[in-house]
């Protein structure tokens, strides 16, 4: 029986390398993306490359007819199979102080952020809950824990996501399904690449930003059999940041 593990924006940055990262592990990656198809082919090929089966899966995690859609057709398509392990990676931010914030920024990060995880969660948790195994690992930020000036939405969609992740942890213990979340800092990817980063270097102990693959790593690890007893844990990833 093959292992699969599907990884929600995985056409880049974090999620990229998480696709790379449990591919290594043994796992049949499935790519979520929603527009950037070149992107998503790219981290197709860079997963095949190394032996291991893989396919994109095109929908977009705020639209909840769509994320059904897809997971079901999956599902038929592969019906002794499920998805062993899901990485709730996609994300969007908005940033804008909350006097001048529109609607449609608020509304489009909490749906991507929150509702999205939602909807991709309830979609595969059936499946790992028949079979009596799974992982979910959600991908936070530091803004859901303390809060971020600017990102109101995103903080608060990443906020919500936590208080998800620990109420489902508890709901699906029972059935041997762990629930946990990862929360990045400051990460070099395509969403901090307009940060100033020389700057913000100098608030963080490590003095630089973090990597992809670091946080990939620790996605790895609680994908692991070695994780099995950890769950509705939040674990930071921020170079002394906060804690």
């Amino acid at each position: 029986m093959k292992k699969y593990a599907l990884v929600t924006g995985g056409s880049r940055g974090i999620g990229k390398a998480c696709c790379i990262k449990l591919a290594k592990m043994g796992y049949s990656i499935l790519i979520n993306y929603v527009s950037n198809e070149a992107a998503a082919t790219e981290t197709l090929n860079a997963v095949k490359a190394l032996g291991v089966d893989a396919e994109l899966l095109k929908f977009n995690v705020a639209k909840k007819d769509e994320v059904e859609s897809a997971i079901n057709q999956w599902q038929e398509k592969n019906s002794d199979e499920f998805i062993q392990v899901l990485v709730n990676n996609a994300g969007i931010r908005k940033d804008n102080l909350m006097f001048w914030m529109s609607d449609d920024e608020w509304h489009q990060v909490t749906e991507t952020n929150l509702n999205g995880t939602f909807y991709t969660t309830r979609a595969v948790l059936k499946y790992m809950l028949n079979k009596k195994t799974g992982r979910i690992i959600n991908i936070v930020s530091l803004s859901g824990i303390k809060g971020m000036p600017g990102q109101a939405n995103y903080s608060a969609a990443k906020a919500g996501v936590i208080g998800m992740t620990k109420a489902l942890a508890q709901e699906a213990a029972k059935k041997r399904v762990t629930v946990n979340a990862i929360a990045p800092g400051f990460i070099e990817t395509d969403m901090t690449s307009s940060l100033p980063v020389e700057d913000l270097k100098k608030l963080v102990p490590l003095n630089r930003f973090g990597t992809a693959e670091e946080v990939a790593a620790l996605v790895g690890f609680l994908a692991s059999d070695e994780s099995a007893y950890i769950t509705g844990e939040v674990i930071s990833i921020n170079g002394g940041l906060h804690t």
